[in-house]
């Protein structure tokens, strides 16, 4: 499973609404969307379609909207992360810290 988080660290208070897209990151075959829910969070990607396997993926987050409704300037319109399915046993959670002029990750649980 693929799940996200993310939090805007310039309030100190979850991003919901925000549309977030995983993308098989060889081929950029669009795997699953959806947005945010209002603690920011959004659990799984992956739909009945598409059968996860080893290799890299990415996460596009399209953050421009979510700042706009706030009337705030972001140097950052989308946060693209790439990362790496090794086991498919395991959870694979990616928590995205953001801001208007920064943005950070990890590799959560």
């Amino acid at each position: 499973m693929i799940s996200t988080h993310i939090l805007d660290t310039s309030c100190g208070k979850p991003a919901s609404g925000v549309h977030v897209k995983l993308f098989d990151a060889h081929t950029h075959t669009l795997i699953g969307q959806g947005h945010t829910d209002a603690d920011g969070r959004l659990k799984d990607f992956v739909t009945t379609k598409h059968v996860l396997t080893t290799g890299a993926y990415q996460l596009e987050y399209d953050i421009l909207p979510y700042f706009q409704a706030r009337q705030q300037d972001t140097f950052f319109p989308k946060v693209c992360l790439q990362f790496y399915i090794a086991n498919l046993n395991e959870h694979y959670h990616i928590p995205l810290l953001m801001s208007p002029y920064a943005y950070s990750t990890y590799r959560g649980s």
